[in-house]
């Protein structure tokens, strides 16, 4: 399957998010470090800085927003969720342009292909919650149909 650029873009800001939170380098070495990795010039490379330096910048209010969402401390979340989480939450806050479902639906395939075997239902649903904080008008339009 031929993946978009921004896909691409929100794969490439996940694994430097992931590798943010396991390494606590600067985002400019990760971005670095990521704008080296085969196929990364596929990618919408606007997208992918304005997420990742997002995500890592906003972090504790990101997570701030997804706690409540949660029914364990955040520490016990994988990594690998946690990065996606502060992704989609940093799209949804910032990004008004991407529909809130497509935020979710990305999050939801980044889940399955590189989170644990359940792990994409429990973003979605953490995500689902993210969306009618950050989007309420949006979401609440959407369910009205």
């Amino acid at each position: 399957m031929s993946r978009s650029a921004r896909r691409r873009a929100r794969e490439f800001a996940l694994q430097g998010i992931y590798q943010w939170l396991l390494s606590h380098n600067s985002v400019s070495l990760i971005e670095q470090h990521m704008s080296q990795v085969t196929a990364f010039d596929k990618a919408d490379g606007e997208l992918f800085r304005a997420l990742l330096h997002g995500a890592i910048a906003d972090a504790d209010a990101l997570r701030a927003a997804i706690a409540p969402h949660l029914s364990r401390p955040l520490a016990e979340v994988s990594p690998v969720e946690h990065a996606l989480l502060l992704l989609a939450g940093q799209e949804l806050k910032s990004h008004p342009e991407t529909p809130y479902r497509v935020v979710m639906n990305e999050a939801i395939e980044l889940a399955k292909e590189y989170g644990a075997t359940d792990g994409h239902k429990f973003v979605n649903g953490v995500v689902d919650k993210l969306a009618a904080r950050f989007r309420e008008v949006e979401v609440a339009a959407a369910r009205k149909h």
